[in-house]
């Protein structure tokens, strides 16, 4: 099977061994992406839903790179440090897909990188 890496400046760079996404089998896989800037590499927003807004903003562009949209994702993962901010990353979430509404889990987790308070990946279909 042939593995595409996909990789732009438009969204934060790995900060580790691995991909911000990679296509297969018609499929564009897609990292987990903080709020990181991509351009400084450093923390976007203090609160969940500000961080969301600049965590969509980097799924967004390595879609693009990848050959896909927000409206190609067919499932999504939200990793959240604290369920109470639910709410506040759905709303962004949900101004950010619109109508489309691909399949999703919400985590809670101890820590993301950085100390982010929301990450997300995806799975979009080409």
């Amino acid at each position: 099977m042939k593995l595409d890496i996909v990789s732009t400046a438009d969204a934060p760079a790995a900060i580790g061994p691995y991909s911000q996404a990679v296509k297969a089998n018609g499929l564009l896989f897609c990292s987990g992406q903080i709020p990181l800037d991509p351009a400084t590499m450093q923390m976007v927003g203090e609160t969940a839903a500000q961080q969301a807004e600049q965590v969509m903003k980097n799924l967004a562009a390595v879609l693009v790179a990848g050959g896909a949209s927000l409206a190609a994702v067919v499932r999504t993962t939200i990793f959240l440090v604290d369920m109470d901010d639910f709410a506040s990353v759905n709303e962004v979430y949900a101004r950010a897909f619109g109508e489309h509404k691909p399949a999703r889990a919400t985590v809670a987790v101890r820590q993301l990188p950085k100390g982010a308070r929301v990450e997300i990946d995806c799975i979009a279909a080409l």
